[in-house]
């Protein structure tokens, strides 16, 4: 019985590493190469704040690293609280950060100028040391997902605090951060507590990390062409429907006996008719009380 309800355990271990994903180590982060889980735990979820660092004897605080010498930013770090939170429309986004190539892709455009903490969370939009470039889905699902539960958490109470740490991975010189490693501990309890990391990468798009620039793979292309095709193909059946509607001027056939009129194409349709009238339009072919051919 021991024998068996052990390697019942260890089966479900091994089914369950198919289904979360493997924890990593923040210093081997920029070595960690994406395939296929756009994010990660790192050190079992846990955040690394000290005792020291969750104090809130100081108030609310947010703080964030210079540019570096390649004019990259760094680690954006706070304790949030409501009070942080902005009251006022964010205004639109003008700084571009370090491997800003961006371009329109199937769905929209490639990238974001993706806030390191979030506006929602502490109010920081044009700030470059707040910024990077990051994919649409880095920003959105990805990071937004980790935000939206922070601010939930903020927003419900003035006495909720969060310390809060945000920080872009980048391999060696690269301008294109490879991911961003994002903490998260709610003081006083764990209501909110998480330690992921989260890749740069985009669906159907192969990402140069040394500079920014991209070049769409086969199944975004498939799916750009189709989009393309359909687009097309409304366009020409909203153009023929139109043709059939108005028809071309002086071409309408009505017949004086059946009061019945005929549109070029129709079966039933001729031109030198003794009983033909001709109008320019179907409007107007209406107007003088016939009606249109069924076939």
């Amino acid at each position: 019985m021991k024998k068996a309800m052990q390697k019942l355990t260890a089966l479900l271990l091994a089914s369950a590493s198919f289904l979360v994903a493997s924890p990593a180590k923040a210093s081997s982060l920029a070595d960690r190469n994406y395939q296929g889980q756009k994010v990660i735990t790192v050190n079992q979820n846990r955040p690394t704040f000290s005792k020291k660092a969750l104090s809130t004897k100081k108030g609310a605080w947010q703080s964030y690293h210079k540019l570096d010498s390649l004019n990259r930013a760094g680690e954006a770090d706070a304790l949030l609280n409501k009070r942080l939170m902005p009251a006022k429309t964010r205004e639109p986004l003008y700084w571009n950060p370090t491997a800003w190539h961006n371009k329109k892709i199937a769905g929209g455009w490639l990238y974001n100028r993706s806030h390191l903490i979030g506006y929602q969370l502490t109010g920081q939009n044009n700030n470059p040391k707040n910024l990077i470039t990051g994919t649409r889905q880095l920003n959105d699902p990805g990071m937004l997902k980790y935000e939206n539960q922070v601010a939930s958490y903020i927003k419900s109470s003035s006495r909720h605090y969060i310390r809060y740490r945000v920080k872009p991975i980048f391999r060696g010189r690269e301008l294109l951060a490879r991911g961003v490693e994002m903490e998260a501990q709610s003081t006083g309890s764990n209501a909110v507590r998480f330690h992921v990391y989260i890749f740069n990468v985009q669906d159907g798009v192969k990402l140069n990390y040394s500079n920014g620039t991209s070049v769409v793979t086969g199944a975004a292309k498939k799916s750009a062409k189709k989009t393309v095709v359909k687009k097309a193909a409304a366009k020409k059946s909203t153009s023929s429907k139109k043709k059939i509607k108005t028809s071309t001027t002086g071409r309408i056939v009505g017949n004086r006996r059946s009061k019945i009129y005929h549109v070029p194409g129709q079966a039933g349709y001729h031109m030198n008719s003794a009983n033909a009238v001709y109008f320019r339009t179907e409007t107007e072919a209406k107007r003088a009380g016939y009606r249109r051919a069924l076939r």
